[in-house]
C-alpha cells in the first residue's frame, strides 16, 4: 500500500490501514465461504432435482424430505446443530474428520451447502417439470435416449427458466453468510463486530459492511443479468 495512503488512513480514528486489512480478510472469508457453498450446492442440487421429478415415490420421497427439512428450518439453527452437533458424535474426535471439522469454517461450509442445495434443488425441480412436453416428444421422435434428452434438451431449457430464481438464491446466500460470525468465523460481519467492540462505533463499522455487501450484490446482479441475456438471446427479435 502506498505510504501516502497509509499516512492518510492512520490519521483516521476508525478506518485505519489495520482495520481496512481486517475488512479485507473478512471479505475474503465471506467470498470463499459463499462461493464454495454455492458451487458444491449446485453440483449436488442438479442430480437431486432430477431425482425429485421421478414418478417413483421411493426415489423422489427422500429428496423431498431433505429439501423440506432444510427449507423448513432457519439456517442459523442448522449452523448451530452442525457446528455443535458434530463434536457430539461418538468417536469422531479420534478420527481424521475431527482435524477438519474442529475448524469453524468447515461446519459452516457444510451447513451453507446443505441449505443452498435444498433451495436450488426445488428451483431446478420446477424448471425441469416446466419443460414443454412437445420438446421432449420431438427428442424421442428423433431417437434420443433418456440421458441424451436430459443433457441436450431438458437441462439447458431448465437452466434458462431457473436463472432468475437462482440469482435470488445466490444473493440470499451472500446475505445469509453474515451469520457465520456466530461460530467465530471472521467474515465481513465478524470484522465489523470486532471493529465496533474496539472503537465503540457501531454506525461506522456496520455501515461500511453494508456498503460492501451492496457492492457485492450489485456485481452479482450485473453478472446474472449478462448471463440471463446470453441464455435468452434466442428470444430476442431478429435484428433487435
Amino acid at each position: 500500500m502506498p505510504e501516502f495512503i497509509t499516512a492518510w488512513l492512520d490519521r483516521n480514528e476508525i478506518f485505519t490501514a489495520m482495520t481496512l486489512l481486517e475488512y479485507w480478510q473478512g471479505l475474503v472469508n465471506t467470498v470463499q465461504l459463499v462461493f464454495l457453498s454455492l458451487v458444491i450446492g449446485l453440483v449436488v442440487a442438479i442430480p437431486l432435482a432430477i431425482l425429485r421429478n421421478s414418478p417413483r415415490w421411493w426415489v423422489s420421497g427422500p429428496v423431498w424430505i431433505y429439501t423440506y427439512l432444510f427449507r423448513g428450518t432457519p439456517l442459523l439453527i442448522q449452523l448451530y446443530i452442525i457446528y455443535y452437533g458434530l463434536a457430539q458424535i461418538p468417536g469422531i474426535q479420534d478420527t481424521f474428520w475431527w482435524n477438519i471439522f474442529r475448524e469453524p469454517f468447515y461446519p459452516a461450509l457444510l451447513a451453507f451447502t446443505l441449505n443452498t442445495a435444498a433451495y436450488t434443488t426445488e428451483i431446478f425441480r420446477g424448471a425441469i417439470a416446466a419443460t414443454p412436453q412437445g420438446e421432449i416428444e420431438a427428442a424421442k421422435a428423433y431417437g434420443m435416449s433418456w440421458f441424451l434428452r436430459l443433457y441436450r434438451i431438458v437441462l439447458p431449457s431448465a437452466a434458462r427458466r431457473a436463472v432468475q430464481a437462482y440469482s435470488n438464491e445466490v444473493i440470499f446466500m451472500l446475505h445469509a453468510s453474515a451469520i457465520a460470525s456466530v461460530v467465530t468465523i471472521v467474515d465481513l460481519t465478524g470484522a465489523a463486530r470486532n471493529i465496533y467492540s474496539r472503537f465503540y462505533a457501531p454506525f461506522d463499522a456496520f455501515v461500511a459492511v453494508a456498503l460492501i455487501y451492496m457492492a457485492l450484490t450489485f456485481l452479482l446482479v450485473f453478472a446474472f443479468r449478462k448471463l440471463e441475456n446470453h441464455l435468452l438471446k434466442h428470444q430476442r427479435p431478429a435484428g433487435g
